[in-house]
């Protein structure tokens, strides 16, 4: 499959704008060949009105059908799997191991969608049944279920050019919901998002649904995206990225005449709390694994644990020695965007700059070649200078991490009760600690999305009960989340029908229940028929 540097329009090749542009390999520093065109207004605005016809005939499709299309791409960027890996390697310097690996994700969470579309309970089909005789008024006959929502705006990540990219878990949420989807490309990875939007289309015509079920298009800048979150057509959106990104979509998705949800995950320090109890009994095992989690992918995940919250210095000495060898072993590393590099080298001498924080441990010092290479850096302060000074709070997206010490429980308590909200928050401890510290997991759960209990935040298993979210800003919404099945209710929208006559009912809602879902029938779950 070639590159041909255009975007996909339903099934057609946009010609797009005369300037173009290019990716750049992170390891070299060096452009790669191929010219990519960004979408003009024009563009946008054929593949929102080809998403919008669509939607007519795509939200009708039957679940199993759209279960058979998901199923389709799976299997499809499998068999393109080596091409895709190859091209993403390329442009991210991310190693193959971890992109096959994200490849195979991609296609295990296109396939759980797949059955939840089989199974079908989803929906949430929920049936009052009427009682005329009841005083003083008759009860009316009331059928609830999920519809989809509209076409989909989804941007792609600029870390995970597979698994929050074009066939990512947004896009596969929304198309699982009954949605069309139209994919702005991250320009960090144009040619992998090429790639796997042609395999997606293909698949869109192989099943025979209608043209504008898809769409990709490239932009260098930020217009694509802008227009598309304000075009009218469009009735939602989802976004992986920075906070500074993210809520400026966010803001434009509310201030359209008609304000439309938008959901953005956002960048997050993942504040991580090891107790005294854990400390003692392990914490040199903590201090390498820690480590391995704060500084795995050049610590550009947004589940990175970037601040560390530890007891006194008397209990944890085990601990920082062996996490200033590992941080002092590590060798510079390579991150995603030339971008991304000299935002972290910025911001790191900004702090380091600052007197309230100490230095404690750097790696290998980053050379000033032409790769995007950055350095690991830990720096350390304590609670009471973190909340007078909670900006340091912030995401410092890279291999850094922010160590800080208190000296007591109620300390620590307080400062966790000061947290803004964040998509994890990891708790090693002690049955003892946990007895101790009782209350930090009922502060937490009101701050983050997930609470991890001696384990590490990085790495997000894909599953039913996963949630990716959390209270602003690390997300626009904290009662979603763009990992796991329960991401397709951002994509669709509750509808109800009163005494509407049996056959005209969706299949979810009929009488003789013919797709075999579980139904809640006056207030019992169920698969009977009625």
């Amino acid at each position: 499959m070639d590159i041909l540097g255009k975007s996909l329009i339903g099934f057609r090749d946009a010609e797009g704008a005369n300037d173009s542009f290019r990716a750049w390999n992170p390891a070299t520093g060096e452009q790669i060949e191929n010219n990519f065109h960004s979408a003009t207004r024009e563009d946008v605005e054929l593949a929102a009105r080809l998403a919008s016809e669509a939607f007519t005939l795509y939200s009708r499709v039957p679940s199993v059908q759209r279960a058979a299309f998901l199923k389709h791409i799976a299997s499809q960027i499998e068999a393109r799997a080596e091409q895709i890996v190859e091209r993403a390697h390329l442009e991210t310097a991310l190693s193959k191991a971890r992109l096959q690996s994200e490849t195979g994700r991609t296609c295990n969470q296109l396939r759980l969608f797949a059955g939840v579309l089989e199974e079908g309970s989803w929906v949430n089909a929920r049936i009052d049944r009427a009682d005329p005789q009841r005083k003083p008024l008759a009860k009316p006959d009331i059928r609830s279920m999920m519809h989809p929502i509209g076409p989909v705006v989804v941007f792609g990540a600029s870390n995970f050019p597979l698994a929050f990219s074009v066939a990512g878990g947004d896009t596969a949420s929304a198309l699982a919901a009954g949605n069309p989807v139209i994919v702005k490309a991250h320009p960090a990875h144009p040619g992998t998002s090429e790639l796997v939007g042609r395999v997606i289309r293909e698949c869109v015509r192989a099943q025979g649904l209608p043209e504008g079920t898809f769409s990709l298009l490239f932009d260098s800048g930020n217009g694509v995206g802008q227009a598309l979150v304000q075009h009218p057509l469009i009735k939602a959106g989802g976004f992986t990225g920075s906070t500074v990104a993210g809520r400026a979509l966010m803001n434009l998705a509310a201030n359209r005449p008609e304000p439309i949800p938008f959901y953005a995950e956002m960048g997050s320090t993942n504040p991580v709390f090891l107790l005294p109890g854990a400390l003692s009994a392990r914490g040199k095992d903590i201090a390498s694994q820690l480590h391995g989690s704060f500084t795995l992918g050049s610590g550009q995940f947004c589940t990175k644990p970037g601040m560390v919250f530890l007891s006194g210095r008397n209990i944890s000495e085990a601990f920082l020695s062996e996490f200033r060898n590992k941080v002092a072993g590590s060798p510079q590393l390579t991150v995603l965007t030339g971008g991304i590099q000299e935002s972290y080298r910025e911001e790191l001498q900004r702090r380091n700059a600052r007197r309230d924080l100490r230095a404690i441990a750097r790696g290998q010092h980053a050379d000033t070649g032409s790769a995007f290479t950055v350095e690991v850096a830990v720096l350390e302060t304590d609670v009471a200078n973190l909340r007078a000074h909670p900006e340091l709070e912030a995401e410092l997206f890279g291999p850094a991490t922010l160590l800080i010490t208190f000296t007591d429980k109620e300390q620590i308590l307080q400062a966790a009760r000061e947290l803004s909200g964040h998509l994890t928050a990891t708790i090693h401890g002690t049955e003892d600690d946990l007895r101790e510290f009782s209350e930090l997991v009922e502060i937490l759960k009101n701050k983050v999305g997930r609470i991890v209990f001696n384990g590490y935040p990085t790495g997000v298993e894909v599953c039913h009960a996963m949630i990716h979210g959390g209270p602003y800003p690390a997300s626009t919404d904290g009662r979603s989340t763009s990992v796991g099945t329960a991401a397709i209710f951002r994509f669709a929208r509750p509808v109800c029908y009163q005494d509407l006559p049996n056959g005209a009912l969706p299949d979810e809602l009929k009488n003789e229940n013919p797709l075999g879902v579980w139904r809640m029938v006056d207030g019992q779950f169920t698969r009977q028929q009625l």
